[in-house]
């Protein structure tokens, strides 16, 4: 049957069709409501909005075909209801609802569909967003429901709704009938109303359907399935239930909990359903578990264990439904823990106790004992050649017993209990529990003793739980696991840092095998810090001997999933303890090379590895976990502890390169790596002869990878990587010809040269020749021709789109010049080839090439000047010195210019810059290039530095003088002691009556007296010593002298005192506090000793501006210091810092805390031990304090002005820093809270919170997904906001770009969680589901065009 379908149909074309509803061919039945949900799909919103007629027989056919007994039909008709539900009158639904409550199925033998066709309507219904006034659509849709549904459900009318008259409900849909009890279908019906229509019911609809439901709860005659369900549609309802009704709730709940007739199966259903509102409506529920958690350690207490084991003792049976009660209790004890952290912390105790007391527990296992404890003396007689025979009899035994593994449940108790001590671990471990030594006295050593435990699942959650323990004792320890650039041609995979259990792999990325790495990894000895004595770490190692003992046990045995995970572990170990297996790879090493030669054939298919298979092992990813061990241990151990098992781990590597499955291969090259490090010096000096075989052996395995054309774009990139390390690490004077034979070079050398030709393996080949010609300085080792062939492809390169590849490949021609080797080889005519490939790269719009082009061109002219400094380079030069150079890329910059002016070729470019740029640029910048090509060129550049001191006293403008001050001051700074300059030639125009020249005069005298502190300092303190505007000239002059002394090796000793007092004095103005605090800053980094300790009282004194200044001072202290500097800082700064965050004047306060800020990226090895200290008093400044929020009359409006909001930004600043730096050291719940409540203020503190938000989606998955209801309400009320007409263009661009950013945000948070919008009945993430449907709706476009976007960038 074929038919068309209307583009604009009609209500006619749907009456066309409703005839055919009743024929007897079910294939046309079937058709026609196929071509009828197309037309309804199809048609606006409103074709049907005026038929009553129509709408009204097109309900009852669909009512009929509901029934229909071809289950296609039925299914088609339930289909139709949706797109229906949205084109009736609201007049219509209200009886479409009853008629379909009242249907009862005569021809069909399926009893649900009535209330799936009642689920499929009101799921397709308009629904009201929480935070948003409802539409008509959903009022509508509401008042059908609350008219005619939940009536119908609880059997009674709950609202009059202003009608009087009503006849009386049928029995409600949740009444437990005597024949059939309760019906599970009005269950899900209920679920579905309250999930779409929650946040519009009224109070007395909630307090009906709640009553119907504990109805239903309490009832003996209901089933354990559909009680499940009513504990989920309480999950659902308590998220809407006002504070009385749940307060009333909770407290009826109690009551059952206390009351004597409690049975055991009531009582696993209540705590199952505390546990389930512990996870919808955790802050809610927090408050009553001071109540409420007793109940459930009850379950779980001491004497209730020992009253079981009784029992089972007398009984030789387990109860099955203790079993269910203690198993529930702890689920419900685990939601607690992760849901409901602050509350419990008072439970803490109790909870560790009942974990540790049910991870072992086992009734059938004492019952065995006893057994075998009776029949010890028998079973000694028998003979080893019965042993079968015996385990047979003892199965069939346990089998008529009723006590054998099939039926004992208790093993899901033990599973749980260690998922209650995993959550304790990952809640806790970054505060007290770690450091107070409880986890590792209390738990870690009942979790190894369950390494023997026999059930797979829960000897998986044991090894996942300790793993975990063992991370968090390590976070925030570098890693020393590397296999790749940084640069990402090898595609690394990370997995988030998560309180979530992943037994798959480690949830600490700093742990991660294939993370971010570095070609120097492991390259030197790993530094044997002394171990130590106490804290989690010591802790940690005291444990090391049992540890390693059990998982050596465990490496012995055939599962597959089992091994895995115990490799993962002592994998975190050994990263952990940076070492820590000297003495026990005899117990080990053997167990891993076993693993890694395991073939994926032999070791069988995918064997899941945790309940509801979230994720695998197999033989493969066993092989590279095992691979990525052996890796570590490399890494972190002394070549003296792992070279004599070399001969055992070489063969084992080598087979895995060869794997065919890329991932084993690729992590195999990784471990090659590793070996060669390990066999190479620094690491190996001494036995060089004992390992050439050995280091040709993987040369020929990875030469071999790296060319075949067969094998995986990524093995051959780690391939190349390998190659360029092993000839790097093999390179040096007198052990290239015992290490590594000079053919096998050049042979690497050659494959190298080949594959930089290859667009595919381009990228990895030219790291590797980076690596290879940064440490290669014997002749031998590098032929002139390979370095002339590589060096113009490199260049070569740098006419390419792609980034990436430029910039590594200038990076590895910079190494190449200033490696002296590579640069002898470099001819003419490849010198003058490269320099015209890198004249492009003068260019001030990409400033990194820029540096290192510039770096590249300053080497190669001190090779041969003649043929780099020509016409063009001069004249790029000059277009350069226009822009705003600075930091490192003027460092650049000038280096080339000293380099032209060194080799005597600086007068073409002195020329240009003095006609062709002059006082066209920035005379800093300008100034300071024609300075350093003075003295660096000295006669050869034509001009005298006389010239220019008679230009500075004939010029008439400001430009031509600040340009000549500037040129002086560099020149002097230069020349030191031998300059003529004297300091009046700069302090003559202070007086000036320019705003650039004093200023510029000011500079110039600093830069010339850096390198002539005699001459030049004792002038500028006298001269601060007299009152003035002279005083805030020479503050810049002083910050010059601190600035560039240290770079001039000038002696400043003998006038510290002096500068002190003399910055002590001027810096109380409020012109020269700024200035001032700099300067104080910089010589207390000169002198930390004498004026760190003065700065620490300085914070005690009673007036406010001299604490400002001295804090801003030490803020100036912590960048560009040295370790002396930081031994000496190290014991005052915590309790400065604290100081200062305490300040009682709010504007220290904002300074203290952008001290803060700059320590912790400068100084995070100081902060970080203490935030514990620090952290409390961040927080406390990003909270709104309503006293610091006044009103202001400007004219007839009235202004509200928030004080605290500089303080709040740069508090929430600092949580951005410590948040990149500490995740791990921080609470993560106080920063939660802080960043959404963040989302409610003002508009820059929005804008840092939303990027705080994406970067918190990777850090904490499962915490972002328990806020998402929470961000939902926030973004929802910032779209929701809009401007007022009068509002000004500020206020109008600020909303817009609000708007933006939260809409960017919610789709990164739909991305990464997209079940989260997902239609599932569980109570937690409904706003969150309601707001993106919302969204997606009425931002369509502006999605769109994000997404666009989002893609854009990420490309």
């Amino acid at each position: 049957m074929t038919s068309s379908i209307p583009q604009n149909p009609t209500s006619n074309n749907v009456a066309a069709l409703l005839p055919k509803l009743n024929d007897a061919d079910s294939d046309l039945r079937y058709m026609s409501l196929n071509d009828l949900f197309n037309i309804l799909n199809a048609g606006s919103h409103s074709f049907l909005l005026n038929d009553y007629n129509t709408c009204a027989r097109t309900v009852d056919g669909l009512l009929k075909t509901l029934d229909d007994q071809n289950g296609e039909v039925q299914n088609q008709a339930i289909k139709c209801l949706g797109p229906l539900a949205a084109k009736l009158p609201p007049d219509i639904l209200a009886p479409l609802i009853e008629k379909l409550s009242n249907l009862k199925a005569t021809n069909s033998i399926d009893s649900s569909i009535p209330a799936t066709a009642l689920r499929t309507l009101i799921i397709s219904f308009p629904r009201p967003i929480t935070g948003v006034p409802p539409s008509k659509a959903s009022q509508d849709a509401y008042s059908a429901i609350s008219k005619v549904l939940i009536p119908r459900l609880v059997g009674y009318l709950v609202l009059p709704h202003g009608l009087k008259g009503q006849p009386t409900p049928p029995p409600g849909m949740l009444e437990i009938s005597a024949e059939k009890g309760a019906d599970s279908d009005a269950i899900d019906v209920l679920i579905e109303v309250v999930r779409c229509f929650g946040p519009m019911l009224h109070e007395a609809e909630k307090q009906a359907l709640q009553r119907s439901v504990m109805e239903i709860f309490d009832s003996e005659r209901t089933s354990t399935v559909i009680k499940k369900k009513a504990v989920v549609a309480i999950s659902l309802l308590a998220v809407y239930l006002s504070d009385p009704l749940l307060s009333a709730f909770v407290s009826n709940t109690i009551e059952s909990f206390r009351s004597v007739h409690l049975t055991p199966s009531k009582r696993r259903l209540l705590i199952t359903m505390i546990g389930s509102l512990a996870r919808s409506i955790p802050q809610r529920l927090g408050p009553y578990l001071k109540i409420l958690a007793p109940f459930i350690l009850s379950a779980l207490s001491q004497r209730e264990y020992e009253e079981s084991m009784e029992e089972v003792a007398e009984d030789g049976a387990l109860d099955p439904m203790a079993e269910e009660v203690k198993e529930a209790a702890l689920i419900a004890l685990e939601g607690f823990l992760s849901s409901c952290i602050s509350e419990m912390r008072m439970f803490t105790d109790e909870a560790i106790e009942a974990g540790l007391l049910y991870v072992n527990y086992d009734p059938n296992s004492s019952v065995r004992a006893d057994d075998e404890e009776m029949n010890g003396a028998q079973g000694d007689l028998e003979d080893d050649e019965d042993v079968e025979g015996r385990d047979t009899d003892d199965e069939d035994f346990e089998e008529e017993g009723g006590m054998s593994d099939d039926d004992d449940s208790s093993w899901k108790v033990r599973r749980c209990a260690a998922k209650v001590l995993y959550t304790i671990i990952s809640t806790r471990a970054s505060g007290d529990l770690l450091q107070n030594g409880t986890l590792y006295d209390k738990v870690a050593p009942v979790l190894i003793s369950c390494f023997k435990e026999r059930e797979e699942n829960v000897r998986l959650e044991v090894l996942a739980t300790l793993a975990t323990l063992v991370r968090k004792t390590g976070e925030g320890v570098s890693a020393v696991r590397a296999c790749s650039d940084d640069e990402g041609y090898v595609s690394a995979s990370y997995t988030t840092k998560s309180r979530k259990r992943r037994r798959g792999g480690s949830d600490a990325s700093m742990f991660d095998a294939q993370g971010s790495t570095s070609s120097t990894r492991g390259a030197d000895s790993p530094a044997t810090s002394p171990s130590p004595t106490s804290g989690p770490k010591a802790d940690l190692a005291r444990l090391s001997a049992s540890l390693i003992q059990g998982i050596a046990k465990l490496l012995k045995q055939s599962s597959i999933p089992t091994k895995q995970s115990a490799i993962m572990l002592l994998k975190d170990f050994v990263l952990v303890q940076n070492g820590g297996l000297s003495e026990y790879l005899d117990q080990t090493l053997n167990s891993l090379i076993e693993a890694i030669r395991t073939s994926s054939v032999a070791a069988g298919g995918s064997i899941s590895s945790s309940v509801g298979g979230t994720s695998s092992a197999t033989g493969s990813s066993l092989r590279i976990e095992a691979l990525r061990l052996v890796s570590a241990i490399c890494d972190t151990h002394s070549s003296r502890v792992v070279s004599p098992y070399t001969e055992k781990i070489v063969p084992a590597v080598i087979a895995a390169v060869r794997d065919k499955y890329f991932k084993v291969s690729g992590e195999a090259i990784c471990v090659v790596e590793s070996v060669v490090n390990v066999l190479t010096p620094p690491r190996s000096a001494g036995t060089e002869s004992e390992h050439r075989k050995y280091l040709a052996n993987l040369f020929d395995v990875i030469a071999e990878r790296a060319q075949a054309t067969d094998a995986d774009l990524e093995v051959r990139h780690r391939a190349i990587h390998a190659i360029g390390v092993l000839l790097a690490r093999t390179s040096g004077a007198g052990t290239s010809s015992k290490l590594f034979s000079l053919e096998k070079r050049a042979t690497g050398l050659d494959i190298l040269l080949d594959r930089v030709k290859n667009e595919i393996t381009r990228l990895a080949t030219v790291q590797a020749i980076n690596t290879i010609v940064s440490s290669t300085l014997e002749k031998d080792e590098l032929k002139a021709r390979w370095v002339r062939n590589v060096a113009l492809e490199l260049a070569g390169q740098l006419r390419k789109s792609d980034r990436t590849l430029r910039a590594s490949s200038i990076a590895a021609l910079k190494s190449m010049v200033a490696n002296p080797v590579a640069l002898d080889a470099l001819d003419d005519e490849t010198v003058q080839a490269l320099v015209g490939m890198l004249l492009p790269l003068l260019d001030v719009r990409d400033l990194s090439l820029l540096g290192l082009a510039m770096g590249v061109l300053g080497d190669l002219v001190k090779r041969n000047p003649t043929k780099v400094v020509n016409k063009d380079l001069n004249g790029a030069l000059c277009k350069v010195v226009l822009a705003p150079l600075g930091g490192s890329i003027l460092d650049a910059f000038l280096g080339l210019v000293d380099a032209i002016g060194s080799q005597g070729v600086g007068q073409p470019l002195m020329e240009g810059l003095l006609k062709n740029v002059g006082v066209t640029g920035d005379p800093a910048i300008v100034g300071t290039a024609i300075g350093t090509l003075l003295v660096s060129g000295g006669a050869t550049v034509g001009v005298k530095m006389e010239d220019f001191v008679n230009e500075l006293q004939a010029a008439q403008d400001d430009k031509r003088k600040c340009l000549a001050l500037s040129i002086l001051g560099e020149a002097g700074l230069r020349l030191g002691k031998s300059s003529p300059l004297q300091p009046k030639v700069f302090m003559g125009y202070f007086k000036s009556k320019s705003e650039q020249v004093p200023r510029a005069a000011a500079v110039a005298l600093g830069r010339a007296g850096a390198s002539n502190i005699p001459t030049y300092l004792p002038v500028i303190l006298s001269t601060m010593s007299k009152s003035g505007n002279a005083q805030y000239l020479l503050l810049h002059s002083i910050k010059e002298i601190l600035q560039h002394a240290g770079r001039a090796q000038s002696n400043l000793s003998s006038y510290t005192d002096d500068i002190w007092k003399n910055l002590l004095a001027i810096s109380q103005a409020e012109d020269n506090k700024a200035i001032g605090a700099e300067c104080i800053g910089r010589l207390a980094s000169i002198e930390p000793k004498t004026y760190l300790p003065l700065l620490q009282n300085y914070l005690q004194d009673p007036t406010y501006t001299v604490r400002g200044m001295v804090i801003q001072a030490i803020r100036f202290t912590l960048a560009d210091t040295d370790e002396t500097f930081d031994e000496i800082l190290k014991p005052i700064l915590i309790e400065m810092l604290t100081t200062m965050l305490n300040d009682p004047v709010l504007e220290n306060r904002r300074l203290a805390l952008t001290t803060l800020n700059s320590a912790t990226h400068n100084k995070p090895t100081i902060i970080l031990p203490h935030l514990s200290q620090l952290y409390p008093l961040v927080i406390k400044q990003s909270i709104i304090n309503p006293d610091l929020v006044r009103e202001v009359q400007m004219g007839p409006f009235r202004h509200k002005v928030d004080d605290g909001l500089e303080v709040r930004k740069s508090a929430y600043e600092t949580l951005h820093a410590l948040m990149d730096r500490a995740f791990t050291r921080i609470n993560v719940l106080d920063l939660f809270d802080r960043v959404i409540a963040g989302l409610d203020d003002e508009h820059d503190i929005k804008v840092l919170c939303n990027l705080m938000l994406t970067k918190l989606v990777m850090l904490d998955p499962e915490e972002t997904v328990r806020r998402l209801d929470s961000i939902a309400e926030r973004f929802r009320a910032i779209l929701a906001f809009k401007p007022k007409e009068s509002s000004v263009k500020q206020e109008v661009e600020k909303a817009a770009e609000a708007s933006k950013g939260v809409l960017k945000v919610s789709i990164l948070l739909h991305n990464a969680f997209p079940t989260a919008a997902g239609p599932v009945t569980d109570a937690h993430g409904q706003a969150w589901r309601g707001y993106w449907e919302w969204v997606g709706k009425d931002f369509k476009s502006q999605l769109q065009t994000m997404e666009v976007e989002i893609k854009t960038q990420a490309g």
